[in-house]
């Protein structure tokens, strides 16, 4: 009985050792990316036993200041890092902290179904999200009041909407900030009146807007000539090695490139 007890508390030691050798990721960050990045995690961890990858969203912005505080090893976002945060990075790192762009992505406006509405310029949409243009009548639709929804403020997606399409002005009061993308579209599925925005891959019930008369697509996004292209990022504070060296390779490789595609975004090489 002793020798057998011994035989099994080994094992159950060995087993210990085992799960604790195991190298461990950590990715937070951009909703957008939340997706792509769980199902990187799963596919490289399903022929890479020994490592363990956790993904978890929150925002850019909540995957920045984790980068910063020590809490993630891989930020996902969905905007470039600021000055100031890059700046708090080698404050604390003694490093700028590196980024990668891992995909591409066409900032996608959504319109219900039924809209009659199909363009908007890049004024138009300034306009209708800082409140000064109220109704759909105002640019070609029909008599309606325009329902604003938008993502937090913590969202690498709000903050590139508002740098690139706001040009910096706030939004409207009556805008209505959800906490995902997700939300986003399922609000502007169900209201005939509503337009929101977000990455091109949660296109499902709702219908894209074309931007200045481009609509976004593989060929428009890939070349820059849709208005909202962009990169989807990662960042790690100094050069990866190991095995977080390896996971990157891979993201950046054909076979991590392919799953880009098959979430709904655009290979960066």
């Amino acid at each position: 009985m002793k020798r057998i007890l011994a035989i099994a508390l080994m094992l159950a030691l060995s087993l210990a050792a085992t799960l604790e050798a195991k190298e461990k990721i950590t990715a937070k960050g951009s909703d957008t990316m939340i997706i792509l990045s769980q199902k990187w995690a799963e596919k490289y961890m399903s022929s890479h036993s020994g490592t363990s990858i956790q993904v978890t969203g929150g925002g850019s912005g909540t995957g920045i200041s984790a980068l910063i505080n020590g809490t993630t090893d891989i930020c996902n976002a969905s905007r470039p890092m600021k000055k100031g945060e890059i700046q708090k990075l080698k404050d604390r790192y003694g490093s700028k902290g590196v980024e990668i762009k891992c995909a591409k992505d066409g900032l996608t406006v959504y319109l219900n179904p039924s809209n009659s509405v199909s363009n908007l310029t890049m004024q138009q949409l300034k306009d209708i999200y800082t409140g000064k243009v109220t109704n759909w009548q105002q640019v070609g639709g029909k008599d309606a009041k325009i329902i604003l929804y938008s993502r937090e403020n913590n969202s690498g997606t709000y903050v590139f909407f508002k740098d690139h399409v706001l040009k910096g002005a706030d939004y409207s009061a009556a805008c209505q900030n959800l906490p995902g993308t997700a939300a986003v579209v399922n609000a502007v599925s169900k209201d005939p009146n509503g337009i929101g925005y977000g990455g091109e891959a949660y296109l499902k019930g709702v219908k894209a807007c074309e931007v200045n008369g481009i609509a976004p697509s593989k060929s428009t996004i890939a070349s820059g000539k849709y208005p909202l292209s962009r990169y989807l990022y990662m960042y790690v504070r100094t050069k990866p090695t190991g095995e977080m060296k390896k996971y990157i390779d891979w993201i950046l490789s054909p076979e991590g490139q392919a799953i880009v595609e098959s979430v709904g975004y655009f290979r960066v090489k």
